[in-house]
């Protein structure tokens, strides 16, 4: 079949396979859809801001059904050999899918064609069609996981010529990942602030991209759903020592419980699994943390939940009575959801 699995993606777009004409992109990570788009019409040799050699197609305006893409791809080049078709914004529009499944049936001789899209489920009729046809390649854009992560810190370190501290780089780790371009931005900051320097340090990486005492908050909330009481008191007291206020946690471990209330509720109102409703949550589950959030929702069911919800309501309320005994009021809640998620674990 035309596709590629995830980790495949930039191995193809380092040699892309000559006979392909139509490449379609695509993904939730849409920092990572539009790096890879760039690369790949890089990789055609045609000079990107030439409007004769490359054409810029936005997805909204081929839908509108004129064929204005199959049009452009049969007209023939008048200073190059070839051109570029680059579609941005696509979507799972039909009219697009349909222009789509008429040029890879009759493959346009000139042309190269370039598609950038969201996230597309498996069946999408864009995807369907690419996926199916001769001639075409499909190459899906996931949120980077830690390995990604890694190359992408070892890339723009590589170019700015600096090296880093350990504990600089897993302070500066937690705080990437999600998208691409974001990540990127990141570190071309971290970067820019560091010139004149050979190392970055861990001091650099706190006052470019936040006090990473955030991320002792991030843990504790993860370590609350997975019961893993140690932990989770761990992390608390080391957010709180760090001068983070309590009440964080607790906004932090409402919203996470009020999108497993919406998810849960998605998985017993329309008979879908775990895996099913978290890759398909909106906003999206960071890649790192949806086995958690798999096993999470199958642990608590809507009730359970509604009773979690209903004790962090009552923190709340004891802190703005008691605001003196507020990081002891919001441990004892939270401690009290952790010991409740592990005894559920070992059902």
């Amino acid at each position: 079949m035309a596709q590629k699995k995830a980790h495949e993606v930039d191995s193809w777009l380092a040699r892309p396979d000559s006979r392909t004409f139509l490449v379609l992109i695509y993904g939730p990570d849409r920092g990572l859809v539009s790096e890879r788009g760039k690369a790949y019409a890089q990789s055609t040799g045609l000079p990107l801001d030439d409007p004769f050699s490359v054409v810029k197609l936005d997805g909204p305006e081929v839908e509108k059904g004129d064929g204005r893409l199959s049009q452009e791809a049969r007209t023939v080049p008048m200073f190059s050999d070839r051109r570029l078709l680059w579609v941005r914004n696509a979507a799972g529009q039909k009219g697009l899918a349909n222009e789509v499944k008429a040029l890879l049936a009759e493959p346009p001789r000139d042309a190269t064609i370039l598609i950038e899209a969201g996230d597309l489920k498996k069946g999408a009729p864009l995807r369907s069609a690419v996926e199916t046809a001769e001639g075409s390649m499909a190459l899906p854009c996931y949120a980077d996981d830690g390995r990604d992560i890694e190359a992408v810190i070892d890339d723009e370190l590589r170019k700015a010529n600096l090296t880093m501290t350990l504990d600089a780089r897993q302070a500066l780790r937690r705080n990437l990942g999600g998208d691409r371009l974001a990540t990127r931005a990141e570190l071309h900051k971290l970067v820019l602030y560091a010139q004149g320097q050979s190392q970055i340090s861990l001091e650099d990486v706190r006052l470019m991209t936040g006090d990473v005492s955030g991320h002792s908050l991030d843990e504790a909330v993860d370590a609350i759903l997975d019961g893993r009481i140690e932990d989770f008191d761990t992390a608390f007291a080391r957010h709180c020592q760090a001068g983070g206020p309590p009440f964080l946690a607790l906004s932090g471990t409402m919203r996470q419980f009020h999108a497993l209330h919406a998810m849960r509720g998605a998985m017993e109102e329309g008979g879908r699994n775990a895996a099913s409703v978290v890759a398909g949550a909106r906003p999206p589950v960071f890649f790192s943390r949806r086995k958690l959030i798999e096993r999470t929702l199958e642990r608590w069911n809507r009730q359970s939940i509604e009773r979690a919800l209903a004790r962090l309501q009552n923190a709340v309320l004891q802190t703005r009575r008691r605001p003196e005994l507020a990081s002891a009021l919001v441990r004892q809640a939270l401690l009290g959801i952790a010991v409740e998620s592990a005894r559920l674990s070992r059902r």
